[in-house]
Formats: structure tokens, C-alpha cells, sequence
């Protein structure tokens, strides 16, 4: 493998995780009143490391959390920060 793409492919691993994180959490969301549910700041976490863009595709594709303003405004922020780390 070439070193160069490494952080390509960490980029892909921590943004799909973010994804099925949020599908997971809508599902479990669903069930009503389940402890298994994930912590939002394991998803502010996620996004903060890289897999912001994950975690919004999740919010909008699983409509989860898009109703959370903070949530809105502060993963918007994170895709800036991740780009900003380019």
C-alpha cells in the first residue's frame, strides 16, 4: 500500500463509522427509552477526528437529530474544521 493514501483511508474508516453510528442511533431511537442508545458526544467526537461529513450524511439520510439546532450548527462547523485540517 502506498503511505500517501493511508490518510485517505483513515478519512473513508472514521466517516463510514459516523454514518452507521447515526443509523444505529435512529434505530435504537425508534425502540423508545433504550440504554444502548450513543452518547451524543461520541458523535460530536466522531466529527471532530475527521468524521464530520459522516455524521451529517447520517443526520440527513436517517433523519436523525436534524431537529437539535446545536447539532445542525456545530457539525457544520466540524466539515469546516476537518476541511481547515486539509
Amino acid at each position: 500500500m502506498q503511505p500517501e493514501l493511508i490518510p485517505i483511508g483513515i478519512f473513508i474508516l472514521v466517516n463510514l463509522t459516523a454514518l452507521l453510528i447515526m443509523g444505529r442511533d435512529k434505530q435504537l431511537s425508534r425502540q423508545g427509552g433504550n440504554p444502548d442508545r450513543t452518547p451524543e458526544g461520541l458523535m460530536f467526537f466522531l466529527g471532530s477526528v475527521g468524521g464530520a461529513l459522516g455524521v451529517y450524511a447520517g443526520m440527513h439520510l436517517f433523519l436523525h437529530k436534524t431537529k437539535k439546532c446545536y447539532f445542525q450548527l456545530g457539525i457544520s462547523l466540524l466539515i469546516l474544521q476537518n476541511a481547515a485540517r486539509v
